[in-house]
């Protein structure tokens, strides 16, 4: 167990590079705890005998949770030492997997997604926590690469959950989960160094300076609207994905819908890249690309006929610009208050995951009244409010 003791303005010189792999896996393997349910949705519907809106409650709840895990647990990373903080975490994330694994009902899986939301947000902890032990001058380049593997977890998790539940069904997908969070926290404890917290606020005033950052930066709250309304597209694709896949004329099951992770999955490895681009050139322009690319792929999506490929295609396409936009706004809001980190990741991670609730939500309302083609344009409209954001004089904002 590390005893070494981390402060905001004491980064390593040189991070090693055991410690930045550990750190990107579990990020991955926190936030692909709120996948895994997606490709089995279908499954899910039938299991229980849910209708396609009660089914659509389980990723709903689950992103509302991590909106609420964010804004109310994760400002604790700059009170209290985020080591402890992420290993208490994994410990509920656990026992909320093994939940679901036993859930005889609906009602029991929806409140285990609900709680699985608020402790994955451990990933959330991990990567202010990187942010904080690394170098200015190469801060985006390694929040990029762990962002690479947060995303990746989000997108592979996908692939393991459709393979695994075809193979052993979706309760032996929620215990693997939970193994593989039990394993991590044990690594974690391990070889995490312990953090000394950068200020002694009451929990109520450090709620309370959220709202105090928002109105003082208005770097924030630009990125918080541009990544939320970003975030309201991936959703509404990929928390409908699965329902659409198993109807007709598709009829597929869970490991074909987990197997559009992998192309997702490509989109996601320009995290790094991005990381680079905006330290280097500045991170405005990551952000438009990325919402222009957003939108581009949802519009030949929502105008073609809903063949496989196109849908493949577009998921590389959009995927990238949302990842690459996130690191972008990463950038931007860690270079705005050091000792204010976790703070100011929790305004920015809950917009995305209110956007992802909502996205949820609105994407399955969509898919019910319109079908894919309305999921589309939900998405591509999302993407476009975005991109004007970005492209908005600053001083509007």
């Amino acid at each position: 167990m590390s005893s070494t003791v981390i402060t905001h303005n004491q980064p390593t010189a040189v991070l090693p590079g055991g410690l930045v792999l550990l750190l990107a896996a579990g990020a991955g393997l926190a936030a692909a705890a709120l996948y895994y349910a997606q490709p089995m949705l279908g499954v899910l519907g039938s299991e229980f005998n849910a209708t396609p809106g009660a089914i659509g409650l389980v990723p709903t709840l689950t992103q509302l949770g991590y909106a609420l895990g964010l804004i109310l647990l994760a400002p604790l990373g700059d009170r209290f030492d985020r080591r402890r903080i992420i290993l208490g975490k994994a410990a509920v994330l656990t026992l909320a997997l093994l939940l679901a694994a036993a859930a005889p009902s609906i009602q029991v899986l929806l409140v285990a997604s609900l709680v699985i939301g608020v402790s994955a947000t451990l990933a959330q902890d991990i990567v202010p926590a990187a942010a904080t032990l690394a170098p200015e001058a190469s801060r985006g380049k390694t929040v990029g690469t762990v962002m690479t593997g947060l995303l990746l977890g989000i997108l592979l998790s996908r692939v393991v959950s459709g393979f695994v539940a075809e193979h052993a069904g979706w309760r032996g997908m929620f215990v693997v989960a939970a193994l593989s969070i039990a394993l991590l926290g044990l690594a974690i404890w391990r070889g995490l160094p312990r953090f000394k917290g950068t200020t002694q606020m009451p929990y109520l005033a450090l709620m309370a300076s959220l709202f105090t950052l928002l109105q003082r930066y208005s770097g924030l709250r630009r990125a918080a609207l541009a990544q939320g309304l970003l975030s309201v597209a991936f959703s509404a694709f990929w928390s409908t994905l699965a329902v659409m896949l198993h109807a007709a004329p598709f009829h597929l099951g869970s490991a074909a819908a987990g197997a559009f992770g992998l192309a997702g999955a490509a989109g996601a490895l320009v995290a790094p890249m991005a990381g680079r681009v905006a330290d280097r050139k500045g991170p405005e322009v990551v952000t438009r690309l990325g919402a222009g690319l957003v939108v581009i792929a949802f519009l030949a999506m929502a105008v073609g006929d809903g063949p496989l490929w196109l849908i493949a295609a577009g998921a590389v396409v959009f995927d990238l610009g949302v990842q690459a936009s996130l690191i972008a706004h990463q950038t931007i809001v860690y270079g705005l208050e050091p000792a204010a980190r976790s703070r100011l990741n929790a305004v920015l991670m809950g917009s995305m995951f209110i956007g992802m609730a909502s996205g949820a939500w609105l994407g399955s309302q969509a898919l019910a009244q319109w079908g894919w083609q309305g999921v589309c344009g939900l998405a591509a409209l999302a993407g476009t409010a975005a991109l004007a954001v970005r492209l908005w004089p600053a001083t509007k904002i």
